[in-house]
C-alpha cells in the first residue's frame, strides 16, 4: 500500500459541501475510488461529494465539471456543486467573476458569480436549464401529491408534511434503482406561504443532506405547478439554509451562495 498525496479545497452551499480537485485531470481516472475515500465522513476528511476540474470538450464553455457522489457513482449536475465549483475556479485563478459557461455531464449551464468576500462567501446564481415534467412514473406508496421533474438529473417531488427523509428516502428510491436513472433524488415539500416552502432531501448516492440545488430548482417548479407560486420567485428554505429559484416559465434560475472551508492534503492509501 502506498500513500498518494491529493490537494484539494472545500467549498458548501448551504450545508451541501463538496472537495473540489483543481488538478482533476490528475485524477479522473480514479475518481470514484478517490470520492469513496475522501468523502467518507469517518475514514476520510467527510464530504457529500467530490468535484473535478476537466479540459472543456466544447467550443462554448470554459472548463468541465465532473461530480462524483459520496459512494463514487457519477452525477449529471448539482445546483448547490457548480456554485462551489466556480468559486473554487475562481479562487485558484482558473476563472474570473462575470459570466462563465461550465460542461456538465447534463450540458451546458451558465454562471453569474461575484467574487469571494472577506467571509470566504460568493454569491452566484445558475441558469439550470428547462425543467422536465413527468419524465418518470411516480412509483410506490408516496405520501402525498407527488411529481417527477428532469433538472438534468432526476427528483420526484412530494408535497407532503411528513417530515421522516431518513426513513423515506430510501423506500421511494428503491423502485427507480434498477431503472435508467440508478436511483431518484427524493423532495418532501411543504408550502409555508405562498412563494415559500420548506424542503427536505434525500440525494440519489448520497443519503440525507443540508441542501439541494437541482432540488430545489425541482421544487419551485412543481410549487407553480401547484399553484403555490404567484410572482416566478420561489423562496426554498432547507436545513442548510435558503435559496431561491426565479421562473421564466418553465426554466429555472437558482441564486445562493457558496462558501470557502479550507484547503486539504489528503493522505490518499491504496
Amino acid at each position: 500500500m502506498t500513500a498518494t498525496t491529493v490537494d484539494l479545497v472545500k467549498y458548501h452551499g448551504l450545508g451541501n459541501d463538496f472537495f473540489v480537485a483543481l488538478r482533476g485531470e490528475e485524477w479522473v481516472e480514479v475518481g470514484a475510488a478517490l470520492a469513496r475515500a475522501v468523502c467518507d465522513r469517518h475514514l476520510g476528511f467527510g464530504a457529500d461529494g467530490l468535484l473535478l476540474l476537466l479540459a472543456s470538450h466544447q467550443p462554448s464553455t470554459q472548463v468541465r465539471m465532473r461530480l462524483h457522489n459520496a459512494d463514487g457513482s457519477v452525477a449529471e449536475m448539482s445546483g448547490n456543486g457548480i456554485r462551489c465549483f466556480v468559486q473554487a475556479c475562481l479562487d485558484g485563478g482558473v476563472l474570473g467573476p462575470g459570466r462563465v459557461s461550465i460542461e456538465t455531464d447534463a450540458g451546458e449551464r451558465i454562471v453569474e458569480a461575484g467574487a469571494t468576500d472577506e467571509e470566504g462567501i460568493a454569491q452566484i446564481s445558475v441558469d439550470m436549464g428547462t425543467l422536465v415534467f413527468d419524465a418518470l412514473p411516480v412509483l410506490g406508496g408516496v405520501p402525498g401529491e407527488a411529481v417527477t421533474v428532469d433538472v438534468g438529473n432526476p427528483h420526484l417531488v412530494v408535497a407532503t408534511d411528513e417530515r421522516d427523509i431518513a426513513a423515506w428516502g430510501p423506500k421511494l428510491e428503491h423502485p427507480y434503482l434498477t431503472g435508467p436513472t440508478c436511483g431518484i433524488n427524493v423532495e418532501f415539500v411543504t408550502m409555508l406561504e405562498p412563494g415559500v416552502v420548506e424542503m427536505l432531501v434525500w440525494e440519489r448516492g448520497v443519503g440525507v443532506t443540508q441542501a439541494c440545488g437541482t432540488g430545489a430548482a425541482a421544487v419551485a417548479g412543481a410549487a407553480a405547478r401547484w399553484g403555490w407560486d404567484r410572482s416566478g420567485v420561489v423562496t426554498i428554505h432547507q436545513p442548510g439554509g435558503t435559496a431561491q429559484v426565479v421562473l421564466d416559465g418553465d426554466r429555472a434560475t437558482l441564486i445562493g451562495p457558496s462558501q470557502r472551508i479550507g484547503s486539504f492534503a489528503f493522505e490518499w492509501y491504496r
